[in-house]
């Protein structure tokens, strides 16, 4: 087991998408802690080793001479001020900044409940977090070794620029979130770091004591059931996974691999969900998801004419199809074409069967619109904000989008008028 995570771990530095999703099926959050524990530890040995190196001169106003008559300049060594535990790493990252991206994302994204996004995904972006941290700085401890440091410190750069990268693919891959908001959290989860580097003079005194063996045994004696639970999310999606591999190892399960593709398709990997999906239509032509489903990935990439194809195998099979939202992409669809007369009259029965429908309104809206039917426009506009207004709770997250880019088209079509 610890082979392969290793294997992962490197492969971030090359694949980091599709190592990020195996980290996500197959990783190990004991792995991923110890390979942080470990390249801190060396990081650590070869920052010393750098800093040895490198004299530092008392400032005079002039040399003074030995008793040879030679000019010298006395040197001393110093200790650097940002020096750190090798622990401290796998602390700041489990206490500080994986909560805090969490906060940020589940704040942008509206993805519910601090608490339960927490309980659902800490582990699992924890994993992925770690193991991101230990491939950034393994290639720069070894670095350390052999360069000067004004070049380390440019790689250093481009490592957490690096970084940063890989935990764009973290978040997107754990959280399903879209790239605007995985953007946005990832480039405000530096706050949480920014007010742990204020606050670091307390902050070591505490991680020094959560660090003590004597308080680290006694707490998971007495919290070894929260402990347990703190990666139940991780386990839960890896077991999951591993059943929905065995049930697809059998040529006749279709539901199986639409489920695979669901995975697959909320992480973004689009790839491998299409194949999925088509895998399912391959076993099974009556598998109306899996077309409804390649339909919405093609939309999305802009292959108009595969998606349409899809979209009327689901609407000649069921014209009903999850709540009649087969009507509503047909009319995204067309919307995205430009041909507004005929997503006008897909939305528009669309509508009369949801009326209440957020997106649904903003693209009717939309293709009024373009129709030069204004007034009726700001009418759809102004109905899907209000009907994002007074969604579900639970729903909120899904309706917020719609809610501001009608908004936007009002304010738009405020300043035409």
């Amino acid at each position: 087991m610890f082979l392969e995570n290793f294997k992962l771990l490197l492969r971030l530095l090359w694949r980091p998408a599709s190592a990020m999703s195996q980290i996500l099926d197959q990783g190990s959050l004991l792995f991923a802690s110890l390979a942080v524990l470990a390249v801190s530890l060396f990081l650590q040995s070869s920052l010393r080793q750098v800093i040895q190196q490198v004299p530092v001169a008392i400032q005079h106003p002039q040399p003074f001479e030995t008793d040879q008559g030679e000019p010298n300049i006395p040197v001393v060594s110093v200790r650097p001020r940002w020096s750190f535990a090798f622990y401290s790493p796998l602390l700041v990252l489990a206490v500080v900044y994986v909560p805090g991206t969490l906060l940020v994302t589940s704040l942008i994204g509206r993805l519910g409940g601090f608490g339960v996004v927490f309980q659902r995904d800490y582990s699992s972006l924890l994993t992925c977090t770690s193991m991101a941290w230990a491939a950034v700085n393994l290639p720069l401890a070894l670095l350390a070794m052999a360069v000067p440091p004004p070049v380390l410190a440019a790689v250093a750069a481009l490592a957490y620029l690096y970084f940063a990268v890989l935990m764009f693919f973290a978040v997107r891959t754990v959280l399903g979130t879209e790239n605007g908001v995985t953007a946005a959290a990832i480039g405000l989860s530096v706050i949480p770091l920014a007010a742990s580097v204020f606050f670091w003079a307390p902050l070591r005194l505490i991680l020094s004591y959560l660090a003590s063996p004597f308080f680290l045994f006694y707490a998971f004696y007495y919290l070894r059931g929260e402990f347990t639970n703190i990666g139940s999310g991780l386990r839960s999606r890896q077991s999951f996974h591993r059943m929905l591999e065995t049930s697809a190892v059998n040529p006749h399960d279709a539901e199986a691999q639409y489920q695979l593709g669901l995975v697959y398709q909320q992480r973004r990997q689009y790839p491998e969900a299409i194949q999925r999906f088509k895998n399912a239509v391959a076993i099974n032509q009556a598998e109306t998801d899996a077309h409804f489903q390649l339909g919405r990935i093609a939309r999305e990439q802009g292959r108009l004419k595969d998606a349409l194809t899809h979209f009327q195998t689901v609407l000649d099979q069921d014209e009903k199809h999850n709540l009649s939202e087969i009507l509503r992409e047909i009319g995204a669809t067309y919307l995205a074409a430009r041909q507004y007369e005929d997503a006008r009259r897909e939305l528009a029965e669309y509508i009369e069967r949801r009326p209440y429908d957020a997106e649904g309104l903003y693209y009717y809206g939309h293709a009024l619109e373009n129709l030069n039917r204004t007034d009726e426009a700001r009418e759809a506009y102004a109905r899907s904000i209000e009907s994002a207004r007074t969604a579900p709770q639970y729903r909120r997250r899904y309706t917020a989008r719609w809610s501001r880019l009608a908004q936007k088209q009002l304010r738009k079509l405020g300043r035409k008028s």
